[in-house]
């Protein structure tokens, strides 16, 4: 079976890779991805594969037959949306769009799943059961595609027994991919702080009662009891990256505002979180004669990799890369809404190495200079239509 992806794979590599590069050239932002819908059709239409689109907003899925397609279903799931971010790269398929950029891979991720679904179409009289594919919107904003196409029902109709998904990954090699069983990605939430003091002129002191001072000093207070309430079994992160309060030199703002995210490994330890920072901010705020309050707007959850699935699926990478090119990872403190997906149905979560030093692809994701070396695709797509034919059995 090896032999037969492989070949195939080879075969149209050209064309894989010019999918890739007209879904990278032609970005757009969450929730808005009509045109990037529009050719993931395209060219299901083309392999005749059925399809359903529309979901959630963007989102497209089809369906793969195999013999006896009701005994089983298997999803493979790729997320279509790009960043707010200006592209650096001197490439002929730099993004025209300007200020929107596939700098988080999902352009590869695409690619990838439109591949190994000509794979796995050509050999559906090889395997028992159905393949689901899931092409889905909104992986970089809140709610989350992934939570909005489960309400609308994509894990059924055939209800889908396991869900497979890969990510690039910047910091490894091309030719290699890397997994994790059980909690792999954290639970992110955001955070809105809001302070209101008492404005003033800044020569007044004792006529104001300064929220930026107060922002200043409940931030460090809130990492600090963090740290206490933690343990080494319940890793977090907690991180503000924007301070807004619009007074100047001589004038004291009446609000100070601070927006931000908390990361967690553990959901009821989140849960216990969230309530004990409000009731911190509460009394801090209260002992300063201030106002204000902690918002908390709930993220995705914690990723967890099904042990036996995953397990399966690092076999499956070893027959088909060689031992050598599987890397066993570790916990990472970043988010990913397929995580929605994790805690319905077992879900395996792999890394797909994009790196080459030699042509200096070097750059992480999110940088305005991220980019691939083309290679991964073929690896990234036989590998997930190998791993699919291996499920099946």
């Amino acid at each position: 079976m090896q032999s037969k992806i492989k070949d195939i794979v080879n075969a149209s590599f050209k064309k894989f890779v010019s999918w890739r590069e007209h879904i990278h050239a032609h970005p757009e932002l969450s929730f808005q991805e009509v045109n990037t819908s529009a050719y993931v059709v395209s060219i299901l239409k083309k392999m005749g594969i059925p399809y359903q689109h529309g979901i959630a907003g963007t989102g497209v899925v089809a369906l793969i037959k195999g013999l006896n397609p009701e005994k089983h279903c298997v999803a493979l799931r790729a997320d279509m949306d790009a960043l707010p971010i200006h592209e650096e790269n001197d490439v002929i398929y730099k993004s025209i769009n300007h200020g929107v950029m596939h700098a988080c891979g999902h352009d590869v991720h695409i690619a990838c799943l439109l591949a190994a679904a000509n794979v796995l179409n050509q050999l559906k009289n090889e395997f028992v059961g159905t393949v689901k594919l899931i092409f889905q919107p909104g992986e970089e904003s809140l709610p989350g595609g992934a939570s909005m196409m489960i309400n609308e029902g994509v894990l059924e109709n055939p209800k889908v027994d396991k869900i497979l998904a890969l990510h690039v990954y910047p910091s490894m090699d091309v030719g290699k991919v890397g997994f994790k069983t059980g909690l792999y990605m954290a639970a992110c939430d955001e955070l809105y702080l809001t302070i209101k003091g008492k404005g003033g002129h800044a020569a007044l002191p004792n006529t104001y009662n300064n929220p930026v001072m107060l922002i200043s000093k409940l931030l460090p207070k809130l990492e600090s009891y963090l740290e206490s309430l933690s343990n080494s079994t319940s890793p977090f992160v907690f991180a503000f990256g924007k301070l807004k309060a619009e007074g100047t030199t001589n004038v004291v703002p009446e609000f100070a505002r601070a927006a931000g995210t908390l990361r967690t490994m553990n959901e009821q330890w989140r849960s216990t979180i969230h309530k004990k920072l409000k009731v911190f901010v509460a009394e801090f705020l209260t002992s300063n004669n201030a106002e204000g309050q902690l918002d908390i707007i709930k993220g995705y959850p914690c990723l967890i990799n099904d042990e036996i699935l995953t397990e399966n699926c690092i076999q499956s990478a070893k027959e088909y890369l060689g031992s050598k090119n599987v890397e066993l990872l570790d916990i990472r403190m970043t988010a990913e809404d397929f995580s929605f997906f994790s805690q319905k149905i077992p879900a395996c979560f792999f890394r797909l190495g994009v790196r080459n030093d030699d042509l200096g692809i070097v750059y992480g994701v999110h940088h305005p200079k991220f980019d691939i070396d083309k290679n991964a695709i073929k690896f990234g797509a036989g590998l997930m239509a190998y791993i699919t034919m291996n499920v099946f059995d």
